[in-house]
Order: structure tokens, then sequence, then C-alpha cells
């Protein structure tokens, strides 16, 4: 007798869709996507040409290398959490719509290699953090590394081929043509560099001390809450005065106009309450031995307790000698890793994230360094030429890069390796030598290229949390910045630009992949 619900056969197999081990399809006819539509899918979508410019195969094989474990529960097939994050990001999209978005578009389903069309979501929204967390800026730069080489090794084979068609010559002539080549390509120089650095801004409100210590004050409350334990704790509960702290908080932060005495008392106000919640926390401590571990604490509140013992240090510091500023100083309590980063720049003299050097080559986009702290881009430099170097083989026939690049050693590093600098000269030179070294608008699409990243796809605003996160957020927009980039280029131009790359990955994944071992388990 059968049941009065059967199940549906093609739905049930869906539903295990995400927690199966991935298998390469190589990538599914579009005759072969079964979709409960009239309209099928068709060659000219976004999605079905983006899907062929990825190396599958080898994209899924180094993110799986992360999982050593053969423990536990399987990890989620590799291609929906990469294509997924893609999806994300190339749109500009919240975690939840992602999900929504991929569960209603057949062409995102067939993107991240689904057979056929289902209504089921490919994961929980939540674990798109998880995913931050293993696809951190060495794997994403990594991947993008991993595609232009695929792309690479595809053009070279057809060309290759259209030799071989062409004219057959003797095996030993050759190898002996080949390491002329070589030879050439070792000491010529190709290409041009462009490089600059800009401020990936965090989603924080705009700091100020007053805020901050209040900030802290509040948490310290809620770590006073979280410890006191009435059978533990004999006494009672310590007072934290937590309505008149924040009345007075409030009394000066509603003024529009505040003067700087009223700043420094309201400041001073604030550390006090402050302080006299972290005292309360260690006499709180002394029943566990002084050792948070063994509170009731989780590590989340255990995390903030130390930063609000730094942020009392740092604000104690700055009130007392009457600066303005400290190393390493905290600005948002929940984000301890974001620093201030000042950059002169009309409307916004000082930004809160990250800071970025940017190398930008035949306008695909590579990080060669990413700080919390700020950092003078001159000393990067060298550091992004000799990264040219290593992804293509050889040095760079220019580098055009801002006056703070120009110093007198950069100067004299690229005359030693014969690079030519494209700068304004220094001291104060002719018209004549300003026109033959400058060319005006020739940086305009590294510039263009920050506008494009912070515009369309979300890096004036990140929004992940921690430090991790946050990179690996940037990492991805500088990903999905070179998969645009490829996708709207026609096969020609792509054939032109491949030609005068030669990449030299081998190692550097070899020595990526050991480092990949060390990870945790699978999600």
């Amino acid at each position: 007798m059968q049941s009065k619900n059967p199940e549906n056969p093609i739905k049930s197999s869906r539903r295990l869709a995400s927690t199966k081990k991935y298998i390469s399809p190589n990538q599914l006819t579009l005759e072969g996507f079964k979709t409960p539509f009239e309209h099928q899918l068709t060659t000219e979508n976004r999605w079905v040409k983006l899907s062929t410019l990825l190396p599958w195969d080898s994209v899924i094989s180094l993110y799986n290398k992360q999982f050593t474990s053969k423990e536990g529960r399987p990890p989620i097939n590799g291609r929906i959490v990469i294509g997924s994050v893609i999806i994300k990001h190339m749109l500009n999209l919240s975690d939840r719509e992602t999900i929504s978005q991929i569960q209603e578009n057949m062409f995102m389903q067939y993107f991240l290699g689904y057979s056929s069309f289902t209504n089921e979501p490919p994961f929980d929204a939540s674990l798109l953090v998880d995913i931050r967390e293993r696809l951190n800026l060495s794997i994403t730069t990594a991947i993008s590394e991993l595609v232009m080489a695929y792309h690479i090794e595809k053009v070279e084979k057809q060309q290759q081929a259209t030799e071989d068609k062409e004219s057959i010559k003797d095996d030993n002539q050759d190898n002996r043509n080949g390491d002329d080549k070589e030879n050439i390509e070792k000491t010529q120089h190709k290409g041009s560099l462009l490089m600059d650095a800009t401020v990936a801004p965090q989603n924080i409100t705009f700091p100020t001390d007053l805020k901050v210590l209040n900030s802290a004050r509040v948490k310290s409350e809620e770590i006073i809450d979280k410890l006191y334990n009435k059978e533990v704790h004999l006494d009672d509960k310590p007072r934290t005065y937590r309505k008149i702290a924040r009345k007075d908080f409030l009394l000066t932060i509603k003024k529009k106009n505040k003067s700087y005495k009223e700043l420094k008392e309201a400041n001073a106000k604030q550390l006090r309450y402050l302080k006299r919640n972290i005292g309360h926390i260690e006499e709180l401590l002394t029943v566990y031995q002084n050792d948070i571990k063994k509170t009731p604490l989780k590590e989340k509140l255990s995390d903030y307790y130390q930063t609000i013992k730094k942020v009392y240090e740092q604000q104690n510091y700055m009130l007392e000698n009457g600066v303005q500023s400290v190393e390493d100083r905290i600005v948002n309590i929940h984000q301890p890793h974001v620093r201030p980063i000042v950059r002169g720049k009309e409307g916004k003299k000082v930004e809160f994230g990250s800071k970025i050097q940017l190398a930008l080559i035949n306008g695909f986009s590579f990080i060669d360094k990413l700080d919390w702290n700020n950092f003078n881009e001159g000393t990067c430099l060298k550091q992004s030429v000799e990264n040219y170097f290593e992804r293509f083989g050889y040095y760079p026939e220019k580098v055009l890069a801002d006056k703070i690049y120009c110093n007198r050693e950069n100067r004299h590093y690229l005359k030693e390796l014969d690079i030519k600098l494209e700068a304004k000269p220094l001291g104060r030179p002719s018209k004549e030598a300003m026109s033959i070294h400058v060319s005006p608008g020739e940086r305009n699409p590294v510039e263009g290229k920050f506008g494009q990243a912070k515009t369309a796809y979300g890096m004036n605003n990140i929004m992940a949390k921690l430090k991790t996160t946050s990179e690996s957020w940037i990492g991805s927009i500088v990903m999905v910045l070179n998969l645009v980039k490829l996708a709207g280029l026609k096969p020609l131009w792509i054939k032109l630009i491949i030609l005068r790359m030669k990449y030299t990955l081998q190692y550097r994944f070899d020595q990526f992949c050991v480092v990949l071992r060390l990870t945790a388990s699978p999600i």
C-alpha cells in the first residue's frame, strides 16, 4: 500500500546536492540541464559564459586541500561554495539575499554545477561566515592566478597547434629555438605595471573617544552580569551605575556643538565608570583564581574583556598626557583590528579599515599587500616589481606610479633593472623633461579600478566583522573584478593579452598547498 504523501524523488535528491562530494561534471551541456520552464538556458547569459571561464577541477582541487581530516561530516561541494561567493560579490548582495537569488535563478544554479533546477537552497545563509574564514586572502588570490594560468595555457596550446600545422621542423632545431626563446624571455622586459594604494573602509560608526568609552562601559556591564553568580559570589552584586553613566553620555553626545572642555570632562567621567567596572570584574574573577578561562564567559566575551582593558589604558594615557593619538589605537571595540588611516583627501581625511597595495597589469588586479596599519606606499614598489617577475617570468618594461613611490632608492632600483619609470622627475624639471616622463591619464586605469571596486562591488563598505572574514571579503571582490574583466573581453583581445604573459606559478602553488594542510576541519 502506498503512503499518502510520497516523497518526490527529484526533491529528495536535490536536498542532498549541497552535501555531496565534488565530482567533475566537465560542465554539463545546456540541453542536459533540466528546467520546469518553457524557456531553456542560452549561451548568451552571463552566468553561462562565466561558467566556462573557470577551470573548476583545478580550483576545487586547490580548495579541497584544506580538508585533510576524513572524520566528521563531509564538506560542502566546493563549486557551490566558491560559486556562491562569486555571485554574492558580483551582485553586491547580502548573505541571505545571495541564497534567495540562487534558489530562484536557474542560470545561477547552472553556474554552480547543478544538473537540474531545484527550489531547495544550497545551504543556510549563516554558513557564509564560515566560508569566508576558509576562503582567505591567500586562497582568493591563488584562485585568480589559477584562472589566468588556465587561460594562458589554453591559448598557448591553440597557438602551438596552429604552428604545428603550418610547418614541421626538426626536433633538435625546435629544441634549440625553444631554448633561445626561453633565454630571450628571461631577459626581456614586457608590459607595464601600474600601482597605487587605497583603503577599504569597514562598516563602523565614525569613532570618537566618547563613543568608544561608552561602548566599552556597556560591554563591561554585560561581562559583570554574566560573571556574577549568587551561589559562587556570596557578596551582593557590584553596582555599576549604568543608568547614571548613560545619562551622562547622552547629555554630552546629543549636543550639536561640544567644546573641548565638555568633551574632556565627559571622557573623564566615562573613564571612571569603566575603571570601576574593570575593578569589579577583577574581584569577581578572584573566585576563579583570576583565570578567565575557568569562568562561565564564552570566548567572545573573554576577548572583549582584553579589548576593554586596552581601551582603558589608551584613553587614560591620552587624557593624562593631553595627546590626541596613541600607537595601535582601538577605534571600535567590536572590531579592534581596525585602525585609523590618514589619507588627506577632500571629504575623507581619515578612513577606518585596511590599506591595500594594488598592482594593475593589463587590466587585471592583484593585491600585493594588505595591512590594517598605515604604511608608506613607497616601501612596496620593490615587492610589486618582484611579484610581477614571479607571476610572469620577466620584469615590466615600465612602471607607472604616484609621487610617493618615486623616491631616490626606488629610482635607483628600477634603473639597475633597466625598467622605465613614468613619473615626474625630481627637482624642478623643464617642460621637455615633463613631456617625456609624464603621460597624463596613463594612471587613470588604476584609479578607475578602485572606483569600480568601491562603487559596483561594495569595497567602500566592508560588512564583515572579523579580521579574517574582512580580508576574504576584499580578496573576493578583487577576484570578481578579474573575472568580470576576463568575461568582458573579446576572444581576440584575450589572446593578445595572454600571449604576452607567462606564468611561473607551480612553485608558488606547491608552497601554498603545504600551508593549507595546517587548516581546520571541514565545515
